[in-house]
């Protein structure tokens, strides 16, 4: 047997999903239920019960109820909890890796890269002390004997309703920093992918947080709504497609509360004449294909700029010919599977009008099927469409696949124009060794990530992340000092005294 059919040959990680409310493992019933597939194989891994109205409701007000002790408990104290939690979660990267690649499809080295990059902002939030500290405003005698303050204070229940293509990582965008700021959390992770969740959810669980001030309920639209409706929830968080952070902003917004809602994105890589070619193409692959295209950093348009594109065109197909597709759980794969059998028909489906609207098919990875007959998955090989211009429909949608775009342009100006086009605003990068055309692209692009030679422009968790026009809705965003001013409300305090 191979090393990669004994991965996939692994048995269920687990029977069924569980909620976890108030420090205690549940098993929703009287709801819908869905299996959870490995999309590398058609295994089913486990069933995912959904909660209902009711079962959000008792997980919301037992965070309410936890939320006046916790809010009371020093930031120093609280924030010891998630010094154990980063330990806690740190000796559980590869199982948690593990969990992941099977469930979503992703390489094992990608999974236990997002692991870590959630851990990431555990580790920001444990320096909630000062975070808090930092820009409080505080000044002493405004007036004769009197001083003046503004102070972050909680909010009381948030929640996070999180997407199936960053499992590990992007709920640890929002924990950490509510509870830091004491507040207590509720997540709803994608009902496609809660295995992940299930195993951080058992490191907290392990740190033992006081009843109810971390919770976590398994659902789909029902679950989403509740949350969003909730008298008792003070803000919501979001990250998925921009039609459903749209309805997310809207709803939540409309029943008073706080959102960020991060949408999809539309992402161009530039590359021009002063671009080191040697560097720029692996960084430009990884950037497209990584994650089998799945991710809103993916720059799935990469403009030549000039003279370059020639060479540009044969390198990246040169590149992408030489990547290997197939499970994830497999050290030697590069590109896993998509995540259902209707992401991939969608993904077809755009290359489709592709070709219709004009663009050349110049790497086909249509037809991929995987020599090993227990890889039956849902897998698209890298593939490469020419001639792509702006008016075309798969140079304005996301495609979240294995596909790469090649456009050109003639000059900086006419790419920056391409890069704009778009209603996204989510990330954009340039490749090149000059430094003006970097600062021009830096000025003139609009979108809130920008990378110059790094294709996947994801940021620290000590920087927001960013995201502009359709690709955010909101005003503070996800990470680092917006997620500070996300989670509190400043307070200011005028004082006068006579003895």
């Amino acid at each position: 047997m191979s090393e990669q059919q004994e991965h996939v040959a692994s048995p269920a990680i687990r029977d069924h999903v569980d909620n976890y409310v108030g420090g205690q493992w549940t098993t929703p019933s009287g709801g819908d239920s869905q299996p959870v597939v490995d999309p590398a194989t058609g295994d089913e891994l486990a069933t995912v019960e959904f909660s209902t109205a009711e079962t959000v409701d008792e997980a919301v007000r037992t965070a309410d109820e936890a939320f006046e002790d916790w809010r009371r408990t020093p930031v120093v104290d609280r924030v010891q909890y998630l010094f154990e939690l980063k330990t806690e979660l740190e000796a559980r990267v590869d199982e948690i890796a593990t969990a992941l690649s099977h469930e979503h499809g992703k390489t094992l080295a990608e999974a236990r890269g997002e692991v870590h990059r959630g851990i990431e902002n555990v580790d920001v939030a444990c320096g909630m002390p000062n975070m808090l500290r930092e820009g409080s405003g505080n000044v002493e005698d405004i007036a004769s004997g009197m001083d003046e303050y503004a102070v972050r204070q909680p909010l009381g229940v948030f929640a996070a309703i999180t997407p199936f293509n960053f499992p590990a990582m992007i709920p640890l965008w929002f924990l950490p920093y509510a509870v830091a700021t004491g507040n207590t959390f509720v997540l709803k992770p994608s009902e496609k992918v809660p295995l992940s969740s299930q195993l951080i959810f058992e490191a907290i669980d392990a740190v033992d947080f006081p009843d109810g001030v971390v919770n976590l309920v398994n659902g789909g639209v029902e679950t989403v709504n509740t949350l969003l409706e909730h008298d008792d929830v003070a803000g919501v968080s979001f990250v998925g497609s921009s039609p459903v952070a749209k309805h997310v902003y809207e709803t939540a917004a409309r029943h008073g509360k706080r959102v960020q809602a991060q949408g999809g994105a539309k992402n161009y890589a530039v590359v021009t004449e002063h671009a080191a070619l040697e560097e720029s193409v692996p960084n430009v692959i990884d950037s497209v294909y990584g994650n089998a295209g799945q991710r809103c950093l993916a720059n799935d348009v990469v403009v030549g700029v000039g003279d370059v594109t020639e060479e540009l065109r044969e390198r990246l197909i040169d590149a992408a010919e030489d990547l290997t597709v197939g499970a994830g759980i497999d050290e030697e794969t590069d590109v896993g599977p998509l995540i259902t059998a209707d992401s991939r028909e969608r993904v077809l489906e755009l290359i489709d009008n592709a070709l219709e609207e004009g663009a050349e098919l110049v790497l086909d990875g249509r037809e991929f099927e995987h020599p090993d007959e227990d890889l039956n998955g849902h897998f698209l090989g890298p593939t490469i469409l020419d001639g792509v211009t702006t008016d075309m429909e798969i140079a304005q949608e996301e495609i979240f696949g294995p596909v790469l775009c090649l456009a050109s342009a003639d000059d900086l100006d006419e790419a920056i124009e391409m890069v704009n086009s778009t209603k996204y605003g989510n990330a954009s990068s340039i490749y090149t060794e000059a430094g003006g055309e970097a600062r021009q692209y830096k000025y003139e692009v609009d979108a809130g990530n920008i990378g110059i030679n790094v294709g996947v422009c994801a940021p620290m968790g000590f920087f927001h992340f960013g995201g502009r026009k359709a690709s955010f809705f909101g005003d503070l965003h996800a990470q680092g000092e917006d997620a500070v001013g996300f989670y509190t409300e400043k307070t200011v305090q005028i004082e006068r005294w006579y003895s």
